[in-house]
């Protein structure tokens, strides 16, 4: 009898050692990640660009995590091969040619060079009409990786005076201006053109509940220019991995953006895709948490910058539709930068300066320290 209650205690306080090891492991992994960049720091090189670039490949959904840059790989693989290979091999030229040229390690290590370059060779296979392993294609990926980062090196002083981030400015230039070097009959690299949001439907059906309701985690998956289900939830597990909070406001700024798009009657296809919801998901993000420390007033507004993306980018689409060019991420970019640039005073307090930008349960924790360090300077004097 004795050895069977002394045993009990045993038992339960291995589970809880356990349970203990586990949760510890998990908040490990979520987050910056930063004792893990801490740990590289003098590993080999091979390495180190390894973990540069997966955090290039979360920077893309404003995450910076090495794991979650892992997970949305996997899922951009298990989406398209060729895609994946595509947005690999700009994340590799765009961040080895930052090395080269010498650009701030710190910035290249937060793989800040690598998502810009993802991007732009994302986008390329996307519109491609020359279909799946097309060998040539590869050779504009590498040149518009490479551009991403001077584009990158050269709007970086300039922007810094206004504390405002480069974000993907590089990326929304680099590949308008292929699309429009190109053609749709370019017989070398054609493209499809792009077709505006607010194009009217011939054959427009009844709408679908379930795929409207699809189209909001699809919204997510379309930052990386992915439309299938099962790896767009992925990308969102990936989020969610690195900020509870970020993914949250993906999802919800999503499902604005349809709401949007819903309320000026865009095609049917656009929200069934998540193409009508991944810009208010960028603008929500950014704002929700990010760039601002998350309370009730800057939740509000990350709402207001999901809609305001979306309208906004309903509209470029239909401008630059009429051309045969996509609107890409230039309404989320735009909106984010105007949200930045606003001085009220109730938004002012909670902005994080761009160089403190972390994930957005540790800008809360930093931003209390912050105040509560004011407040001891200001009683002090």
């Amino acid at each position: 009898m004795w050895v069977e209650e002394k045993a009990k205690p045993e038992s339960n306080r291995r589970t809880v050692g356990m349970r203990q090891h586990f949760v510890n492991g998990l908040v490990y992994c979520t987050g910056d990640m930063v004792h893990f960049s801490q740990y590289m720091e003098d590993k080999a090189f091979i390495f180190q660009l390894v973990e540069w670039s997966m955090r290039g490949v979360a920077r893309v959904i404003l995450a910076n995590n090495p794991l979650s840059g892992v997970l949305i790989l996997g899922a951009l693989v298990w989406a398209s091969p060729w895609q994946a290979l595509l947005g690999t091999l700009g994340l590799l030229t765009s961040t080895l040619t930052a090395v080269i040229i010498g650009q701030d390690s710190e910035e290249v290590s937060g793989g800040l060079h690598g998502f810009n370059g993802m991007l732009v060779s994302l986008l390329m296979g996307v519109f491609s009409s020359a279909g799946d392993w097309f060998w040539w294609l590869l050779l504009p990926v590498c040149l518009g990786g490479a551009t991403s980062t001077f584009l990158y090196s050269g709007l970086a002083p300039l922007l810094d005076k206004w504390d405002l981030p480069v974000a993907v400015f590089p990326f929304n230039m680099v590949i308008l201006l292929y699309l429009a070097c190109t053609g749709s009959s370019n017989p070398y690299f054609p493209h499809h053109p792009a077709t505006p949001l607010g194009e009217l439907e011939s054959n427009a059906t009844q709408l679908s509940l379930t795929q409207l309701l699809q189209g909001v985690p699809l919204g997510v998956g379309q930052i990386y220019a992915c439309e299938d289900l099962g790896p767009s939830v992925l990308i969102l597990g990936a989020t969610l991995l690195y900020s509870p909070l970020l993914g949250s406001h993906a999802l919800l700024g999503s499902g604005a953006g349809t709401l949007a798009g819903l309320s000026v009657s865009v095609r049917h296809r656009a929200l069934y895709s998540g193409l009508s919801g991944f810009n208010g998901a960028l603008g929500c993000m950014a704002v929700g948490g990010l760039f601002f420390t998350f309370t009730w007033r800057t939740h509000l507004f990350s709402i207001a910058s999901a809609f305001l993306s979306a309208y906004a980018d309903i509209a470029l689409s239909n401008l630059l539709g009429t051309v045969g060019l996509p609107a890409c991420s230039w309404a989320a970019t735009l909106t984010t930068t105007l949200m930045l640039l606003l001085t009220g005073r109730s938004l002012s307090a909670y902005r994080i300066p761009t160089g403190r930008v972390m994930a957005p349960e540790q800008n809360i924790r930093c931003h209390s320290q912050w105040a509560a360090r004011e407040t001891t300077d200001s009683t002090d004097v």
